[in-house]
């Protein structure tokens, strides 16, 4: 059965070898990706990889297979020699990877005999020949096959002219067009069963299965066409914790299966029913959450589970003399399991749960109809006219919001599918707390039943607008003298006084000349509690009595009793029962008090407003 549906039709060439000659640099140069993990560390690859490429408008299908060794009898070579007989049986031709430094090793004679049985007569490859100078390193080679090329897999010479001999016979056509599938990955902790599951839903031993834990390295992709639809199955390595992945091929097998999780649509988190669920199958299940891939929680090997609850249950009934029998009743058996699984992975309520064994196949059949649903509740979209009607009737008063401020949202669209992204038009200045976004998925998914699928939201916050600036701020730019709470201060040509808020014009010291004995900038020297220091009547602004007014019915601003408006009185203009505002010992801020040189004070009555 050919292992890529869409390929099957496409002339296929493989990659064989002894282990470290260079097969996977050459598999990555011919499909011009990275699919291949390469390191200097011997048998990394395991399984067989499938590719395509293109050469002169011909395209044709390669296949990296493990490092070969025919007579080691372990578990892992006996497999790595069954996956790559299965691709040298489908192959048109074999290319056999040798080391051009080391010459031929009793390895690569006893694979080209192999190969030679088999009725696929090696084409030889002689890697790591960088320069054209040790071409003539390749002519060693000649007692194993009948053409040698001399090759450097990683720097790309001598690839051209394998090439033309490989694909002379080719059909020259444009790539088929790959009909719609549903890619799947299948992620969790190593020797929990990914493996077998993969085998089990293709029909076929696809992937190295072993007791050992790592077995697989490379992400092994498999078509499977299931009631006339097609899955792409990505069988991932096992993800080990960050403090004990140590060697390298480890270190990337991890990134690799993290980076295959953003090619999916579905993710299959397998857990180990047997052991629970551990924080490290939550670390694993919320890398599939991140993303942005629907994912299902799949508790495999069930019948171990169902085998230890039995036993407990039979232990309990030895133990405890006269009990009632207690039977295990496998359905609310998994329906008890599934409330521990949920409580243990809150983050992924919407993930439907599903309790098999892929050794045994049991309920494996009923994952297809699972993925179906999940895969259309993913690209599902929702009108805009249909979101804000439910909006309208869902009562959003009920979520809370600690960051929110009398919440409104005015407006809500769905942007994007797969997975279904909203988005909200909201009062808010700051995006939403995650509390109320959980309140929101919540009741989304109970209204449109968004199955599996993670819900992301985008919200378009409130524009702060510009405060508008204030008469003060525009009276100080325009270059007004500003004085608060009696402070002046001058600023612009001193026409004009602000004085608590009330503005009041002046004639400018400028445009006189000063008195006898007076100072320039418009105080006299020689009056008593002038600008050179207080007098004893603290601040006055004209005339003796302070803000000129006459001698009673003037309205001081300070005059010899403090700051008081009235010299006797609280009127402004009369005399008599003034209200005290300060005292003799009151802020001095001029003296007997001429404004800007005492002459050209006004002796009476209150001082003219110049327009």
């Amino acid at each position: 059965m050919p292992d890529q549906a869409s390929n099957s039709r496409l002339p296929s060439i493989v990659i064989v070898g002894r282990p470290n000659v260079g097969k996977s640099t050459l598999f990555n140069r011919l499909t011009g990706s990275r699919r291949s993990i390469v390191t200097d560390e011997p048998g990394i690859t395991r399984d067989r990889i499938y590719g395509t490429s293109v050469w002169e408008g011909r395209p044709f299908e390669v296949v990296d297979t493990g490092g070969i060794v025919p007579d080691d009898k372990a578990v892992i070579p006996a497999e790595i020699l069954r996956q790559a007989k299965v691709a040298i049986d489908n192959a048109t031709f074999v290319v056999q990877i040798v080391d051009a430094r080391e010459g031929p090793v009793a390895l690569d004679q006893e694979l080209a005999l192999l190969l030679r049985r088999a009725g696929k007569p090696p084409i030889i490859a002689a890697n790591k020949v960088d320069a054209l100078q040790h071409a003539p390193l390749a002519a060693q080679f000649y007692g194993l096959g009948d053409q040698v090329f001399p090759i450097s897999a990683e720097h790309g010479f001598g690839i051209d002219e394998m090439l033309d001999t490989l694909t002379a016979n080719f059909e020259k056509r444009e790539m088929p067009q790959e009909a719609p599938v549903i890619n799947i990955a299948i992620i969790g902790r190593p020797n929990v069963g990914k493996s077998t599951l993969l085998n089990r839903l293709a029909g076929e031993e696809r992937a190295i299965v072993s007791a050992e834990p790592g077995t697989t390295r490379d992400a092994v992709d498999q078509l499977v066409e299931h009631n006339g639809k097609t899955y792409r199955f990505l069988d991932t390595a096992g993800i080990r914790r960050k403090g004990k992945t140590k060697l390298i091929a480890e270190k990337l097998s991890v990134i690799m299966a993290r980076k295959h999780l953003e090619r999916a649509d579905v993710a299959l988190v397998i857990i180990d029913a047997s052991m629970g669920v551990t924080s490290h199958d939550a670390t694993i299940a919320s890398y599939a959450e991140q993303s942005g891939c629907s994912v299902i929680v799949v508790m495999n090997k069930w019948d171990l589970a169902v085998e230890a609850a039995i036993r407990k249950a039979d232990a309990g009934k030895k133990s405890a003399y006269g009990k009632p029998d207690v039977a295990v009743y496998p359905p609310q058996l998994a329906a008890d399991y599934e409330k521990i699984v949920r409580g243990k992975l809150k983050f992924l309520d919407f993930a439907p749960v599903v309790f098999l064994s892929a050794l045994t196949g049991d309920r494996a059949d009923k994952l297809f109809n699972l993925i179906d649903r999940v895969a259309e509740a993913r690209q599902k979209r929702v009108t805009t006219g249909e979101i804000n009607r439910w909006l309208t009737e869902v009562d959003l008063d009920r979520g809370t919001s600690p960051a929110g401020y009398n919440l409104k949202i005015y407006y809500m669209t769905q942007a994007s599918s797969a997975p279904p992204t909203f988005v909200l038009f909201t009062n808010q200045k700051r995006p939403l707390h995650f509390s109320y976004q959980r309140f929101l998925e919540n009741q989304l998914r109970a209204r449109f039943n968004f199955l599996g699928a993670p819900i992301r939201f985008l919200q378009r916050l409130k524009k702060v607008r510009p405060q508008r600036m204030g008469a003060k701020s525009r009276a100080s730019q325009s270059g007004t003298r500003n004085v608060r709470s009696g402070h002046q201060q001058d600023m612009g040509s001193g026409h004009s006084r602000i004085r608590k808020g009330r503005k009041f014009h002046a004639t400018p010291a400028g445009n006189r000349q000063a008195a006898p004995g007076e100072n320039p900038r418009g105080v006299s020297a020689g009056q008593v509690g002038g600008a050179a220091g207080p007098g004893p009547g603290g601040r006055a602004s004209r005339g003796p009595g302070g803000r000129p007014g006459g001698d009673a019915g003037g309205r001081p601003h300070r005059g010899p009793a403090g700051n008081a408006r009235g010299r006797q009185g609280k009127d402004s203009r009369g005399g008599g029962g003034g209200k005290p505002r300060g005292g003799p010992a009151g802020k001095p801020r001029g003296g007997s008090g001429l404004k800007h040189g005492g002459p050209r004070g006004r002796s009476s009555g209150r001082p003219r407003r110049r327009d």
